[in-house]
């Protein structure tokens, strides 16, 4: 009965805090404004991962580059994306996370007008990778933003299963808009949608977030910058080498083995630098750690399906490029209501010990569902169930991982923290699409090797996703009890003195 009556105290305590709060400062009065513009970046970015997969072979047809090259107009983004995470991060923290996110927003809108415009080969691959460096500022400050925005538990659990739905269903989203706008406009306003985005976006942010300065300006740890920015550019390359090269490549393992000397490099020097880029007490934390491993699993799983499923409508079934990307949208749907309600109804109430090994088991589930589709399965009976169960799976694993992957951090690491999540999931979708990518390519040409006769590559494509599918179901499945041996136990709680604060 005490301890109910102190939970008690202590929520009314932070009631009135936040009435206190909201009298006091507008801009808290503001917040829920202030969710939907980071809301409205964090998609930006994440859909730009997707977007352009789909109108690739219109622009590649347009701009007349080769096949070998095409992938670069995905990796560019990828590379300078996920190797200055951590640099933009810290930079956030050190110089004003509303600065940065700004400047993040400027950027890349900048760099999509210049994708959409572009003349040619090497423009859109410069365009790319320069829209990948802006969302490398962007995307740990606005999570950073929401960190210190929403401080009071139940504001804080719903706030982030919105924010986390965002990030779980931007991929399928930029599927659907990469085929509408391919289809009905021009592989270019893929780019070009960004303008509108990012705009919105940018007044929002004048209007509705508010600059602090960081109370402490310690020096910028230049040998960590330059360590894990040239360690994650080696992995995340490394990967994407091997995803056309195979594994076996001498270049495919050269960068890799650099990528692992050189983040082990990284590491010792943080433990031993005055002003660590990354301070280790924020990824040390058992439910961050946690939370980081969950993103990482879970996105190898959504990478999953988005690649093999996508061949598999397309190549298999002949849907078009919309219809493709209408055939997530229950999926996206069922996250996006799974992840907000989610946070509301679990976060406050059950430990993420209980919750994120749930949702990543149904996520498991779902793959192993997937892998019994054959060349006549029909969308509803085949598709549809296995994809609902993993909106609600993932939905669950989303509403949790960003709320924990912030939760408790330092005010002057909440950049750190939010480029570490996008971090996992960056290199957790890179490592998926590279792995599975290969273990379904030497499945194909098993089964050439014991099948032949007409039909025989069709069946061997259909055979290689459901070797993809087992390995992802299989990778969920031991994420799963990972996390339920790492989080700890408990409903992880906000600093019950900690004032909310818009500003940052």
């Amino acid at each position: 009965m005490s301890s109910e009556l102190a939970s008690y105290e202590v929520d009314a305590a932070l009631r009135a805090s936040a009435a206190s709060a909201d009298q006091l400062d507008p801009h808290h009065a503001r917040r829920w404004w202030s969710l939907g513009v980071l809301g409205m970046a964090q998609i930006m970015v994440v859909l730009d991962a997707t977007v352009v997969n789909i109108a690739l072979p219109t622009a590649q047809r347009d701009l007349g580059f080769s096949d070998s090259n095409r992938q670069w107009v995905i990796t560019a983004y990828a590379l300078a994306f996920g190797s200055l995470l951590l640099l933009g991060g810290r930079l956030a923290d050190l110089l004003g996370h509303k600065r940065m996110f700004i400047i993040g927003l400027i950027g890349f809108g900048a760099a999509s007008a210049l994708g959409g415009a572009a003349n040619g080969f090497t423009m859109l691959v410069i365009a790319r990778a320069v829209q990948g460096g802006f969302g490398a500022l962007l995307a740990p400050a606005g999570l950073a933003l929401m960190a210190r925005t929403f401080t009071e538990a139940g504001e804080r659990a719903k706030a982030f299963g919105i924010y986390g739905a965002i990030a779980g269903a931007g991929g399928g989203l930029g599927l659907l808009l990469g085929g509408v706008l391919t289809e009905y406009a021009s592989w270019r306003w893929t780019l070009f949608i960004n303008l509108f985005l990012a705009g919105i976006a940018l007044v929002g942010a004048l209007l509705f977030l508010h600059h602090q300065p960081s109370e402490q300006r310690p020096r910028l740890d230049l040998p960590g910058a330059l360590t894990v920015s040239a360690g994650l550019f080696a992995l995340v390359y490394g990967f994407s080498h091997a995803d056309t090269d195979g594994w076996a490549n001498g270049v495919t393992i050269a960068f890799l083995v650099v990528a692992v000397v050189l983040l082990v490099a990284f590491f010792v020097i943080e433990r031993r630098i005055a002003h660590p880029l990354m301070p280790l007490r924020v990824l040390l934390d058992r439910n961050r750690g946690a939370a980081f491993l969950s993103i990482f699993m879970v996105s190898i799983g959504m990478f999953a399906v988005f690649l093999f499923l996508t061949y598999y409508l397309q190549v298999t079934k002949g849907y078009s490029a919309v219809r493709t990307g209408v055939a997530y949208l229950p999926m996206i749907g069922v996250l996006t209501v799974t992840a907000g309600a989610g946070s509301t109804l679990l976060g406050t109430r059950v430990s993420p010990r209980i919750s994120v090994p749930i949702g990543l088991a149904l996520g498991a589930v779902g793959m192993f569902m997937l892998t019994s589709l054959d060349a006549h399965s029909s969308y509803a009976a085949g598709v549809l169930p296995p994809l609902l169960i993993m909106g609600v799976g993932m939905g669950i694993a989303f509403a949790s991982a960003p709320n924990n992957s912030t939760l408790g951090v330092d005010p002057d690491d909440a950049g750190v923290a939010g480029a570490l999540f996008n971090v996992t999931q960056q290199v957790g979708g890179s490592v998926g699409t590279a792995l599975l990518n290969t273990l379904a390519a030497s499945a194909a040409t098993s089964y050439l090797h014991s099948h032949h006769g007409p039909g025989a590559e069709g069946l061997a494509a259909v055979h290689s996703y459901s070797v993809a599918y087992w390995w992802a179901g299989g990778i969920m499945a031991a994420a799963a009890v990972l996390c339920a041996i790492i989080f700890r136990n408990g409903i992880p709680q906000a600093d019950p003195n900690a004032q909310p604060i818009v500003a940052v």
